[in-house]
């Protein structure tokens, strides 16, 4: 440690020595665990939900983009990096940020920053609206004049009592017993420091009850279930009490598409669902989330995935190593 706090002359960095502290020194050794922790839980590449809401990954290699839908939750990496596209927006984030989503988004995921001696490893925790709205009541937060929509995800840094919070919560992951009793009050813990950090205002939308970002969710939900159904803006706006201008203006800033986009990137996700996991044909697959003309899903189709839907399909089948 001497030599690097020492410059070239020998004098010392007291700027370096002074950003040493001991929440820093904290960040770094809980961030360690966190990352063998799960790597201990996934000891190959892979997906696993050791608790109700919680769930953990590991990749060993970058990945391609992914299509999902992500619930309301809060993501963290504890090893690599990743990317997020929906909509118009890009947010890019690794272990030193966490991100929030606050509404069902359909995204584009890309691990871009992972090897077999560094692999990717990260979670996501479920943030129940009910559970938000709760600790808000308890911690007594006034539910303040809607103030405008804001966008349904977002990226801010992973302070050190954050990080610890959510160590403690993964500890508990393999103590069953434990978990169902105190785990509830980490998490807890964790929506308390979300609302009292900076993403605070987003986790104000994602407990409100009434205003324009309840709407929003309303309609987000209308449009998961009739995906299939041909999209009625001035119904959907009229259902949640708005506009049609106010709801399309309202449900871009949220989403960051229009409802029409939003609802065809859930027609697509839908369809190759389908025909990776019911074998179903590309007209099929098309005709069963919405499609009347088979050449617009396959042309909407190939600008989504980037290839024609039964290549796409035999591309997902090829093994992991042909990839």
């Amino acid at each position: 440690m001497s030599a690097i706090l020492k410059s070239s002359n020998g004098t010392v960095n007291r700027g370096f020595a002074a950003a040493v502290t001991p929440d820093y020194l904290r960040t770094i050794a809980d961030r360690q665990e966190l990352a063998e922790r799960i790597a201990a839980m996934l000891p190959r590449d892979g997906a696993i939900e050791p608790q109700p809401g919680l769930f953990c990954y590991r990749r060993s290699r970058p990945t391609q983009p992914l299509h999902s839908v992500y619930d309301p939750s809060l993501c963290v990496i504890a090893q690599g990096a990743k990317i997020l596209l929906w909509g118009e927006e890009r947010l890019r984030y690794d272990r030193a940020h966490y991100l929030i989503t606050t509404v069902d988004l359909p995204m584009v995921g890309q691990i871009v920053e992972a090897s077999p001696a560094a692999p990717f490893l990260g979670l996501r925790l479920l943030l129940p609206p009910a559970t938000v709205a709760s600790v808000m009541v308890e911690a007594g937060f006034g539910q303040e004049a809607e103030s405008g929509s804001v966008k349904g995800a977002d990226v801010s840094t992973l302070d050190p009592d954050m990080m610890n919070a959510v160590l403690r919560l993964v500890r508990l992951a393999r103590q069953p017993a434990d978990f169902g009793n105190l785990a509830p009050l980490v998490v807890r813990e964790i929506i308390y420091r979300l609302l009292t950090g900076a993403q605070a205002r987003r986790m104000v939308h994602l407990a409100r009850i009434g205003g324009q970002a309840q709407r929003i969710v309303r309609a987000v939900k209308m449009l998961r279930e009739g995906y299939a159904k041909p999209l009625r803006i001035e119904q959907i706006a009229r259902s949640v009490n708005m506009s049609v201008s106010g709801f399309h203006a309202h449900f871009k800033t949220v989403t960051a598409m229009s409802p029409l986009q939003f609802q065809k990137q859930l027609r697509l996700q839908e369809a190759r669902r389908l025909m990776i996991d019911e074998n179903l044909d590309a007209g099929e697959a098309g005709y069963r989330v919405g499609y009347a003309d088979a050449s617009q899903f396959n042309r909407e189709y190939k600008r989504l995935f980037g290839r024609p839907p039964m290549r796409d399909v035999e591309r997902m089948h090829e093994p992991a190593d042909a990839v």
